[in-house]
Formats: C-alpha cells, sequence, structure tokens
C-alpha cells in the first residue's frame, strides 16, 4: 500500500508530506481546492506523462515521491529484482523542470517511464472521474473484459499472431498479381548470389590478404632495413655487437677487483643479451621474407576482384557478406512467391496459429462476461436499478480481428421489463455513473494492485445511493488501501479516515494544504458538505449521526 507521498512545487501545492495508512480513506474539501491535484500528483510517480505546465508558478522544478510497502516473497520484490532495483522498499520519485524535462527514479537508481508504469501495475490502480465514459467504447469494454479475465498478455500474443496471417496472406496475394517481376528480379538474384558466393569472401580472410600484401608491397625495404641493423650489429665493419661483448666481458672480470662494478656490469650484460636475441630474430626474419612475385600477382588479383565487387554493389568490402545473406533472403522469399502451394501453406498454418490461440482468448472471455455480468447486475440493484440487468454480449467476427474472434458490447436494461441495449444507446448519465462504478469496484476486486485510488468517481450519485457505495468502497477497504476523493458526504461518512483539502492564499500565491480530521473536526467537515456555508447544530447532529451509523 501506499506509505508516504511528497509533493513539492506541484501545479498549486508548494510543499506537502503526506502519511498514509491502511483502509478505505476519503479526500474532501470545497471544488477546486486541490483534491484531484494529489491525485495527478501521484499518477506522475506512476509513470503519467507531464509537462512544464505542472511545476508550480515561479519554481524551477516539480517533484513527487511515493513510497510503497514491498511484501516479502511478492511480485513486486521479483520486479524490483529483476530490474537490478533494491527490493527492500519501493520509492518512486519523479522531477520535472520548468523546460518540461523529466527524469525518474526507483529507489534512488535512475528509471525509464515504462518502468515506472511496470511498477505501478503492482502498486495502484487509479479510475479516474470521468472513467466511466470511456466504457461508452468498444475497445474499452474489450480491454475491462480480459483485464479482470486475467487476459491481457493472451490478447497481445492473438494480435501478434493475427499480424503473421496477415502478413502472409498479403504476401500470396501479392505474389499472385506480381508473378512475371517476381520472376524476373529472382533470375537476376540467382546470377548475383551465385557471382557472390563464388567470390567466397570472408572478413578474417580479407584482413589477413591486406596485411600479407602490405607485407610483400614493401619486402625490399623490409629486407633492407633488417640488413641495416644487423650490419651494425654484427656484420658490418666496425660492427658493434663483438665490441660489446669484450667490454662487457672486461667488466665482468674487473668485478673481481672491486664489487660495486657488479650492478653496471650486470645490467650491461642483460642489455648485451638483448642485443644478440635481436640480431638472431633479425637473421629468421631475412630467411622467412622472401621476393614472390607470383604470390604478389595473386594478391593484387584478389584484392582486385573484391575492390571490384564491393563498388559494383556500393558497398565496404566487409559488407559484402550481409549483402550475401540478404539476397539469399530474398531470393528465398521470391522463390517461395514462386510457389503458391508453400504460400498457401504458410498462410494456412499462420491462420491456425491465430485461431488457435483466439479460441483460448474466447473461451476465457465467454467465461468471465458470465461472472462479471451477474456481478454487476447484483450490484445494480444496491445501486438504485431494481430489476436493472447487464449483460456483456459476445458477436462472433467470422473472418476474426486482431482482437479476437469477437467484438464485445456492453448491454444494459436500467428497469425491470425493459430489454436489454447496447450500454451506449440506453444509459443516462446517473445510469452511467453508477454501472461504472459497479464495474469499476468489482473489476478492482480483481487488480493485483494493493491501493485503489478513486477520484471522483461518484459523480451524478446521491442519497440512498451514495451512501451504498460508501459501504462498497468501506467493504473494498478491508481487504485494500482504498482512496477517495468525494464530494459526498453519505461516502465520506463511511471512511475509516478522512483528510480535508483546502485552498489558501498566502503573500500573494495560492497553494493548497491538508489537515488530517478526527472527532469534532471530521464532524464540522461531513456538516459542511451536508449543509453548504451555514453550518446549524440540526447540520451538526445530522454529521455525527451518519458517522456513528457507519
Amino acid at each position: 500500500m501506499l506509505l508516504h507521498l511528497i509533493v513539492r512545487d506541484f501545479v498549486i501545492v508548494d510543499r506537502l508530506e503526506l502519511e498514509f495508512t491502511g483502509g478505505f480513506g476519503a479526500l474532501t474539501g470545497e471544488t477546486g481546492a486541490g483534491k484531484s491535484i494529489l491525485v495527478d500528483a501521484l499518477s506522475l510517480a506512476l509513470g503519467e506523462r507531464a509537462d512544464a505546465t505542472v511545476v508550480r508558478s515561479g519554481s524551477e522544478r516539480a517533484e513527487v515521491s511515493a513510497e510503497f510497502d514491498v511484501a516479502p516473497g511478492g511480485a513486486l520484490e521479483a520486479w524490483l529484482r529483476s530490474n537490478d532495483f533494491d527490493d527492500d522498499a519501493c520509492l518512486l520519485r519523479r522531477v520535472i523542470d520548468s523546460a518540461g524535462r523529466s527524469r525518474a527514479y526507483v529507489n534512488g537508481a535512475a528509471a525509464t517511464l515504462g518502468q515506472l508504469r511496470e511498477a505501478a501495475d503492482f502498486l495502484a490502480d487509479i479510475h479516474g472521474q470521468n472513467a466511466h465514459h470511456s466504457l461508452l467504447r468498444s475497445d474499452a469494454q474489450r480491454d475491462l473484459l480480459d483485464t479482470h479475465a486475467g487476459a491481457q498478455g493472451l490478447a497481445q500474443d492473438v494480435t501478434t499472431a493475427h499480424g503473421v496471417w496477415r502478413t502472409a496472406r498479403d504476401t500470396r496475394q501479392s505474389a499472385e498479381k506480381d508473378i512475371e517481376a517476381s520472376a524476373r528480379e529472382r533470375e537476376l538474384l540467382e546470377w548475383q548470389v551465385k557471382e557472390l558466393a563464388a567470390l567466397a569472401f570472408d572478413a578474417a580472410g580479407w584482413q589477413e590478404t591486406e596485411q600479407e600484401h602490405r607485407r610483400l608491397a614493401n619486402a625490399n625495404a623490409l629486407l633492407e632495413g633488417a640488413a641495416a641493423a644487423l650490419a651494425v650489429l654484427e656484420e658490418g665493419e666496425g660492427a658493434s655487437l663483438p665490441q660489446l661483448q669484450h667490454a662487457g666481458a672486461k667488466l665482468t672480470e674487473l668485478t673481481g677487483f672491486d664489487s660495486a662494478l657488479g650492478e653496471a656490469a650486470q645490467l650491461f650484460e642483460t642489455a648485451l643479451i638483448q642485443l644478440e636475441e635481436s640480431a638472431l630474430a633479425l637473421r629468421r626474419y631475412q630467411d622467412r621474407l622472401e621476393l614472390d612475385p607470383g604470390r604478389m600477382n595473386e594478391l593484387d588479383a584478389r584484392i582486385d576482384a573484391v575492390t571490384q565487387m564491393a563498388r559494383k554493389h556500393r558497398v565496404a568490402p566487409e559488407g559484402l557478406p550481409e549483402l550475401l545473406l540478404e539476397m539469399q533472403n530474398r531470393l528465398d522469399e521470391l522463390s517461395l512467391r514462386a510457389n503458391p502451394a508453400a504460400l498457401a501453406e504458410r498462410e494456412r498454418q499462420a491462420e491456425n496459429a491465430y485461431r488457435e490461440l483466439a479460441k483460448k482468448l474466447s473461451a476465457l472471455r465467454a467465461k468471465t462476461a458470465k461472472l462479471l455480468a451477474a456481478a454487476v447486475t447484483s450490484g445494480m440493484q444496491e445501486l438504485a436499478m431494481a430489476g436493472g440487468r447487464f449483460e456483456i454480449a459476445l458477436e462472433v467476427l467470422a473472418e476474426g480481428a486482431a482482437s479476437g474472434l469477437e467484438a464485445v458490447e456492453f448491454r444494459v436494461s436500467a428497469n425491470a421489463g425493459q430489454p436489454l441495449r447496447a450500454l451506449a444507446k440506453v444509459a443516462s448519465g446517473g445510469e452511467l455513473s453508477r454501472i461504472g462504478l459497479a464495474l469499476q469496484v468489482i473489476a478492482s476486486q480483481a487488480n493485483l494492485a494493493g491501493t485503489l485510488i478513486f477520484d471522483e468517481v461518484d459523480v451524478g450519485i446521491g442519497g440512498r445511493v451514495a451512501e451504498i457505495v460508501g459501504r462498497m468502497l468501506r467493504e473494498l477497504g478491508k481487504s485494500r488501501q482504498v482512496l477517495c476523493v468525494t464530494h459526498l458526504p453519505q461516502v465520506a461518512a463511511q471512511a475509516d479516515w478522512q483528510w480535508s483539502i483546502a485552498k489558501e492564499t498566502r503573500d500573494g500565491a495560492t497553494t493548497s494544504s491538508v489537515q488530517v480530521l478526527d472527532g469534532e473536526a471530521r464532524i464540522g467537515e461531513i456538516a459542511r458538505m451536508l449543509g453548504g456555508e451555514k453550518i446549524t447544530a440540526t447540520t451538526r447532529r445530522h454529521a455525527a449521526e451518519m458517522l456513528g451509523a457507519a
């Protein structure tokens, strides 16, 4: 669950440091006080996109830090470890500067926004105040069903398999239209591949060829240089090595008279040994290096052949192997295109693979649709829609689609005796809010996140229905940490704890502040929500009764 939230210079918040507890918590306050700003700040820490407009006026940067607990042996701990983050805590930090540049951190280490979003899947699920409007879109309905079924991964696999099938089908259809052009391209490629293969080029061999060519091309200079060095050492008139050997022997002899000469004699002897070894190496080099005009001609021919081939195809010599591989792959593809039976078989296999995955997804959707529809129908009865029904229709798509073998449509009958019709066509604003809230609460029960946040999702409801919503959230708070931004006293009264967010002006600047409510302060806030500006004794008694009943 969320333990700690620090917000600095974010919109109208200068600095807030909040400690959270478990259960169901209500965030209340006047409209525009900044209640939803806290949710927006937390969203930033969880990887939502942001720009420079979130930085409080006159500040250099906005910063949000959110700390969550980590259950030992849980999925979050495993994720932290797999991403090389410390796994004894989970501290997400986000910084946005006044130029709109963003930096993200997990447990003090630099992270990407993608990693923040991955972590968010284990940490918090945020339901925005307009979330129920997305339920009017068919793709949102399908995604909600798949999420509730735990089938997001399978749905992605189906999409991928459909793309493979579509590519195979397009290839077959294209090949049928361009048989002549493909035949001409294949004929040219066959000749080019044969020519490149005959060259038998490889990068390591090419380097050896170039090195040998450089050596033979400079053989005369190399031999002359070696001979000149040998002449200086031991072969020329006045060669130095015999003289040095004589001097070394003399020094060794003299050390018998004065041991102080020992170090100099030893160093001299070491240098003399190195020079003698150098002379031996030079003689071996002379014996090994030969002037071979025939080999030189072979190397010239090889280099010329490779260079011309590379120039012909406009690549560096080192790029010839990759070019050959590309040509062979293209030739294989054209050969396949020239074989209608093989193309048809590949398409059939791709379609079978797609349909096999899609059928598994369909079965999972069908099973979950019944359970979810029954749960939402039950929730509708509690939310003052007695006799209402909810259904998830799965309409078969004969050809299938990237999303699967069926279209998903939410259907509702808001009152007893009315036929089921598409949610987008029949639900009023209030009905849509209640159905959406029921869906969100039920769907949250299947979510892995330990913290559930509802940002004014109770818009459009009131009275007895609001009290029921509060009880639903309170029940949900027994197993999760639930945070709810609300204007409804019936909902706030059901909370285990309550904070009031207020807006104030200091030194010409507007800021938000948070007050932890307890005892009389909470009664006063519920009374304000009930009665507005003028709070009477009757209103306070009513507020106290609501809290007592909760």
